[in-house]
């Protein structure tokens, strides 16, 4: 995985850069320090993931994620903050940002995140998951047939995967069954547990089946 690494902290970013310089898979290929570098080194490299710090000088953080997602629709962005508004976030998520992680946390659950919006998914952190929540209603294209706190919140494909959990089947067969490799299913997995706030995927399956989190006929198809 091709990382941008944007942030406007000498030392922050060094640190950054080599921790995630020495996970397998993961590589570093530019580093900017504002949002007009930020942007002009994504058209020039075309990462697979920015991962993109908010408070930056010159256009900002918010600004130079909708200028990329702008030009580039499809490339991940991943916000790494200490902000954590609300307003802050529904900016963020009107910019096309596809997760948000509070500075400060863990190495693991960072770089699973940067694969996790590598693989599509997206990734919120827990402790704003009430505004993001909030800030998400109606925003998302495709609806989840439910009422309550967990509307709107899955991807199409996070309901057709949370759909295959609740038919009984495992990541392998998702995988097999959506043609898609077992880490991607995953970290799409890792994303409903977290989104629903559950623990397991046995919970997931339950909460689908109880509350109608996924619509019934992608139950049928499964």
């Amino acid at each position: 995985m091709r990382i941008l690494l944007v942030e406007d902290d000498e030392l922050f970013r060094l640190g950054l850069s080599m921790r995630l310089s020495k996970e397998p898979g993961l590589e570093v290929i530019a580093e900017a320090v504002d949002g007009e570098t930020a942007i002009e080194l994504t058209n020039q490299h075309l990462p697979d993931v920015v991962l993109l710090d908010v408070g930056l000088p010159g256009v900002g953080g918010v600004e130079a994620c909708r200028q990329i997602k702008q030009h580039h629709s499809q490339m991940p962005v991943l916000v790494l903050t200490s902000h954590s508004q609300k307003q802050l976030i529904e900016r963020l998520i009107a910019a096309g940002a596809s997760g948000y992680c509070l500075k400060g946390i863990e190495a693991e659950l960072l770089i699973l995140a940067l694969r996790s919006v590598a693989a599509g998914a997206s990734w919120w952190d827990q402790t704003v998951t009430a505004e993001i929540r909030a800030a998400m209603t109606g925003n998302l294209p495709v609806q989840i047939k439910t009422a309550g706190e967990s509307q709107n919140l899955l991807t199409h494909r996070e309901q057709e995967i949370l759909a295959l959990i609740a038919a009984g089947k495992t990541n392998q067969e998702i995988a097999e069954m959506l043609h898609i490799a077992t880490g991607t299913v995953r970290v799409h997995v890792h994303a409903i547990l977290q989104k629903l706030e559950v623990r397991d995927r046995t919970q997931a399956a339950i909460l689908a089946v109880q509350k109608g989190l996924v619509a019934a006929e992608l139950l049928a198809k499964s």
